[in-house]
């Protein structure tokens, strides 16, 4: 049991070991992970994408060996670019969502342990990272979905959640929250000056990084607050023109895409 794969749409990873803990994290189909320790019902696990560590329910659990894992630690995977799929063993059907992990896709079939599940959906070319037109449009995907804390689902999503997702459908691993995707990238300095697939992070009173968003064209941004949706960016911050107020504060806008 020290290595597992996410053989359900989503699995929730929570802080502590306990359902009444909070969710931080999800996994998402095909991510593998590390197991850690075991606790009762418990497994804490780290992811192999992002090493976001938490708590995910045992009968969630589906081991694979060290020598898989690896294998899936060192290869790029496509990504399901169907808002709803299936992957099918025998009788046995699965539904995934948009942005899930197809590890060792063929074209016909991926891997997962010692199994081979049929995809016969839309995914992407691991090999080929998308560029500024192509993670607009993968961004503009999520529109309407929901805010939920911890969230990595297009019916269901948190900021940080948002854009390591669209990146990712896009063939760039970011880390999992936001005052670790701040990292990433290169500064620019004026929001005048940002291209579409830029990422704008904002912080609170005490300098935290609190939030993030991905610049789009005409200056404006789409980031998860409520729901995935489009506000105006500038040098303050995001202005809502719903409420015709200010709701998050700029600390840095970053260029993650390579020039």
């Amino acid at each position: 049991m020290n290595f597992g794969i996410c053989k359900l749409s989503l699995v929730p990873v929570r802080r502590e070991p306990s359902d009444k803990s909070e969710q931080t994290t999800q996994l998402v189909f095909g991510e593998c992970y590390e197991v850690l320790q075991t606790q009762e019902k418990w497994v804490q696990v780290r992811n192999a994408a992002d090493d976001y560590e938490g708590w995910m329910d045992v009968k969630q659990h589906f081991p694979v060996s060290e020598t898989y894992f690896q294998e899936w630690r060192g290869a790029q995977h496509a990504r399901s670019m169907d808002l709803v799929q299936t992957v099918t063993c025998g009788n046995t059907v699965t539904p995934i969502g948009f942005g899930s992990v197809l590890p060792f896709f063929d074209g016909m079939s991926i891997r997962v342990g010692e199994e081979r599940l049929l995809y016969n959906g839309r995914a992407s070319n691991p090999g080929l990272p998308y560029r500024e037109n192509f993670l607009q449009k993968i961004a503009l995907q999520f529109l309407r979905a929901p805010y939920v804390w911890g969230g990595k689902s297009i019916f269901g999503i948190d900021c940080s959640g948002f854009v390591q997702q669209v990146y990712g459908v896009c063939g760039y691993q970011l880390r999992r929250d936001a005052y670790q995707q701040v990292e990433h990238g290169q500064e620019v300095h004026f929001v005048s000056q940002t291209r579409p697939g830029d990422v704008a992070f904002f912080d609170n009173d005490e300098g935290r990084i609190i939030h993030v968003g991905i610049v789009l064209e005409d200056q404006r941004i789409i980031h998860a607050s409520g729901e995935v949706r489009i506000d105006q960016l500038d040098h303050h911050g995001i202005y809502n023109r719903d409420t015709k107020r200010y709701s998050h504060k700029l600390r840095i806008i970053k260029r993650l895409l390579p020039d």
